[in-house]
């Protein structure tokens, strides 16, 4: 019998700060290219008004697509990923836990 196995994707929050020096010729690529992640769905994308940083909210089923992005953006921004779960997913393991 075959088993149907349900994709398993993960959400993550990447925090990205630009090096000092390197703020235009990063905001003259993202113009240009929009900043498009391969592999990974990009849920929403925050620039902290007054700075040089923001955060990415991303959908992936392999982390590497985090990686291979961060990696392309390295020479302009410093990255900090991290996974995170909703309320929903949070709660049953809460429970288990402490319920």
């Amino acid at each position: 019998k075959n088993k149907v196995y349900k994709k398993q994707f993960m959400l993550y929050i990447q925090h990205w700060k630009f090096k000092p020096g390197y703020h235009q010729k990063g905001a003259e690529k993202f113009l240009a290219t929009g900043a498009p992640y391969a592999g990974a769905e990009m849920l929403g994308r925050y620039h902290a008004p007054g700075s040089l940083e923001g955060w990415i909210v991303v959908k992936a089923e392999d982390p590497k697509a985090l990686y291979e992005h961060a990696a392309e953006w390295a020479e302009y921004l410093d990255w900090e990923t991290t996974p995170v779960f909703t309320d929903e997913e949070a709660g049953p393991i809460c429970s288990k836990i402490y319920g």
